[in-house]
């Protein structure tokens, strides 16, 4: 892989990234109370996440530009990653043995294509 290709597949990694941090932000302002229904939707918490989702997505199609189209979803896999990793860490969740296998077989196919096994 060239280094073209690798700065435009960090491109996507950010991406990825900034999506599961926006999924953090609307999972925190779905654990609150609101004083109406239509607080629930606008508030701070909830236009930041959709701003960063458009900027996920601005990522996502500038990385096109310079990876190859059967990376993406590979490279976008990674983003279960970094959910669990936020579930874990901010929300306290519980990771159970079919999470972990479920993990393990992502990151396997991730390694599996990168190394072109």
């Amino acid at each position: 892989m060239d280094a073209t290709t690798l700065a435009f597949a960090g491109v996507n990694l950010l991406g990825v990234l900034v999506s599961a941090v926006s999924q953090v932000l609307l999972k925190k302002s779905a654990m609150r109370e609101h004083e109406s229904a239509i607080r629930e939707y606008l508030n701070p918490f909830v236009i930041f996440a959709y701003v960063l989702f458009v900027g996920s997505t601005l990522l996502s199609v500038i990385s096109y530009r310079g990876i190859p189209l059967s990376m993406g979803p590979i490279l976008e896999a990674t983003g279960y990653l970094y959910v669990t990793i936020f579930g874990v860490t901010i929300f306290h969740e519980r990771m159970n043995r079919r999470k972990l296998v479920a993990l393990a077989l992502i990151i396997c196919g991730i390694v599996i294509y990168s190394t072109g096994l």
